[in-house]
């Protein structure tokens, strides 16, 4: 698929001004209550969808499908991603009103990343054939290890790039309000904040490999894989909100990410046998029933308990402070 480098330059525009408007409301700082997480959730999948329709319009429906299916794999996967937000969070007892704030500038990056991975990925897989097959291994290794080692989590603090920011940039163990960076007695530091921001930074780095991966695993097209992964990312920030009082719930959801990334990988690696790459539609339903059976299965298996009703009735998740006047110097943990 051809696109025009205008078109480009228009989709980075409307992006830019979603962007925009997301920070504009939420210059203030204030505690995402999920009633507005909800809202927001719904407008940022509502323009991923009437992307899809704007692509059936314009490309048919073979292409939109694709979008399609890119962008549920990415949204299923962004998932797992509010877990460890979650964790992160709670690990440096980050202040409720100040997370939005990281998340945002977390995006920016993420779609930055993803960028330079679809461009470079896609262009491997046009030019050397056998690298399908090592991102296909690469993808069902993930899905192995999304199943049956998904309990191993690295704390935050032990991440190598935060100890590398540690001991590059004067660092000060305790929040500022919302800045990355503050003075104390004239010299320069970075606050707790920018630490946690270095943390889901270097976190969605990681995740990014396996997403875009396995969107590609779809097709090669870099539009296509650009705009799933961009409007399915949009929309990470409020699906935090949304799902973080509700994670305990969701205790069998890594298996059917598993078995995405596990479909993904083996999809590759068809597409260079005489099999050839697998119908959208075949995709698209998979992916579908994946999900829903998955999510159904942890419902049912935790129905009747409590999932920390207080936290969500809050609008801020779970194991976060919400007490302004003693977390806004909180050290970390």
């Amino acid at each position: 698929m051809s696109v025009s480098w205008w078109i480009w330059a228009a989709l980075m525009l409307a992006i830019a001004a979603m962007l925009a408007v997301d920070l504009f409301m939420h210059r203030d700082n204030h505690v995402i209550d999920f009633r507005e997480a909800a809202i927001w959730s719904g407008v940022w999948i509502a323009a991923g969808l009437l992307f899809g329709v704007i692509l059936w319009a314009w490309q048919g429906g073979d292409v939109a499908g694709t979008y399609y299916a890119g962008y549920l794999i990415e949204k299923a996967l962004s998932v797992d991603n509010v877990f460890v937000f979650a964790m992160i969070f709670t690990y440096f007892a980050v202040p409720a009103a100040f997370q939005h704030k990281v998340l945002f500038w977390g995006v920016i990056g993420a779609l930055v990343f993803r960028l330079v991975f679809i461009f470079v990925g896609a262009e491997l897989l046009e030019t050397f054939f056998w690298t399908a097959y090592l991102f296909g291994a690469f993808l069902v290794y993930t899905g192995y290890k999304m199943a049956f080692r998904h309990d191993e989590q690295t704390p935050p603090d032990r991440n190598p790039v935060v100890r590398l920011v540690r001991k590059v940039i004067p660092t000060d163990p305790a929040y500022h309000g919302d800045r990355f960076f503050t003075r104390i007695n004239g010299r320069r530091v970075a606050t707790m904040l920018f630490v946690v921001l270095i943390a889901v930074e270097t976190t969605d780095l990681i995740f990014a490999i396996d997403s875009v991966a396995a969107i590609l695993a779809i097709t090669t097209s870099t539009f296509i894989v650009w705009t799933a992964n961009a409007f399915a990312i949009l929309g990470l920030r409020s699906l935090y909100f949304c799902l973080a009082g509700l994670l305990r719930r969701f205790v069998h959801l890594h298996y059917g990410l598993a078995v995405l990334l596990a479909f993904a990988g083996v999809k590759l690696i068809l597409s260079e046998t005489p099999v050839g790459k697998l119908p959208i539609p075949v995709t698209l339903g998979v992916i579908v029933v994946t999900i829903a059976v998955s999510i159904g299965w942890s419902l049912r298996s935790t129905r009747g308990t409590t999932a920390d009703t207080d936290a969500l009735d809050a609008g801020h998740p779970a194991g976060t402070s919400t007490d302004t006047a003693s977390d806004l110097h909180r050290p970390a943990r």
